[in-house]
């Protein structure tokens, strides 16, 4: 996978930052993202600690208020950490500036607390207010603008901008195996590498990318969507969605988790345009979870070659569209069951199972969904 980070509205690429320096030693860090699980406050605490040379427990991060940080945009696009760690490092590295003077005229091995305090009797402000706006040259993508040429005449689409400030990248290998006679699939191994730079937390990191694989493989394999449709008329009114709640919508289980789920992250990866070398997390690893809807896809190749005598619909490519539910994996395995089944319920092909008019239609066909 290849995911590129920014908002791809220009203006939105900005964040700011409030720290304040106390004389005990202690920091306050407010800035412009919003803390929902993913780890945003406990890496932007990280940032203020790794600045100020203290331990993490001395930094507490204030919940965000428009009071403390104004004009803060949405905590999305996995752009947080980029946009506020970078604004929290600027308006640390300000009261280091500050700091400086005093530093070089103390001991060595002086605390921050007594720099702090000796900063406070000398008048010298110990707040700052950070901010970080990602380069022009990394981020607004002109749509309206009109493509350049290169020499063999292919369109360049450099004349119009970037629209992303960099890629979060991974790749992802998966073992599963499905029931041939009830649909049913287990994911037996999944090994995920990403490249994440060098990680601000790898603990955080990892979880992120654990949580995205497995939303990613729900939805391409039981999260299906049934509306009221030519497909489903007996969902009254039409356009009704029918799976709104956990009895039909199925989003993934622990026991449909990965029996054996290995991660890494890459090492010695470098982003100089990030914080720390960091790259974003969020959102990257989610269609990592597509490669078990592919594996799935295989077995059931697998399965075909086995049930289908006709060698031209072996190797003919059959429709399996996400989500992977039980009901489609099952009739796609294409067995005699399966064809017994079309042929019952849609009169098609033939009653025989060698007869080649039933397997076409039964190599061709998919179902609907699970209703």
């Amino acid at each position: 996978t290849k995911y590129g980070i920014n908002f791809t509205a220009k203006f939105m690429n900005q964040g700011g930052a409030l720290v304040h320096l106390y004389t005990d030693g202690t920091v306050l860090v407010t800035h412009g993202g919003t803390e929902m699980g993913q780890g945003l406050h406990t890496k932007v605490a990280q940032v203020a600690a790794r600045a100020f040379g203290i331990s993490l427990s001395a930094v507490h991060i204030a919940e965000t208020a428009t009071d403390k940080v104004a004009n803060s945009q949405p905590t999305a696009a996995s752009a947080s950490t980029d946009l506020y760690g970078m604004a929290t490092l600027d308006a640390c590295n300000q009261i280091l500036a500050r700091l400086k003077p005093l530093r070089e005229n103390l001991p060595s091995g002086t605390s921050l607390s007594e720099i702090a305090t000796a900063a406070f009797f000398a008048r010298i402000d110990l707040s700052a207010h950070g901010f970080f706006a990602i380069d022009d040259k990394r981020c607004g993508f002109d749509w309206a603008t009109e493509p350049g040429r290169l020499p063999d005449g292919t369109h360049d689409n450099t004349t119009r901008g970037f629209p992303f400030n960099y890629f979060t990248q991974g790749v992802g290998c998966v073992e599963v195996e499905i029931d041939v006679l009830t649909g049913d699939h287990q994911v037996l191994r999944a090994d995920l590498l990403v490249d994440l730079g060098s990680s601000i937390n790898p603990a955080l990191d990892i979880g992120q990318i654990e949580g995205a694989f497995a939303q990613g493989m729900g939805w391409t394999t039981t999260e299906e969507l049934i509306w009221g449709d030519s497909d489903h008329v007996w969902v009254k009114p039409s356009g009704r969605l029918l799976t709104q709640g956990p009895g039909t919508y199925k989003p993934p289980s622990f026991n449909d988790t990965p029996q054996e789920l290995n991660v890494r992250l890459m090492s010695h990866a470098d982003n100089k345009v990030v914080v720390h070398s960091s790259k974003a997390v969020g959102e990257p690893p989610f269609f990592l979870g597509a490669s078990v809807f592919f594996a799935i896809k295989d077995a059931v190749a697998a399965a075909r070659a086995e049930h289908l005598s006709e060698p031209s619909f072996v190797c003919r490519h059959f429709p399996l569209h996400a989500p992977a539910t039980s009901e489609k994996i099952r009739m796609a395995c294409a067995d005699k069951f399966a064809l017994r089944a079309l042929h019952a319920t849609c009169g098609a092909g033939a009653a025989a199972d060698e007869d080649s008019d039933a397997q076409a239609a039964i190599a061709r066909f998919e179902a609907r969904g699970s209703y």
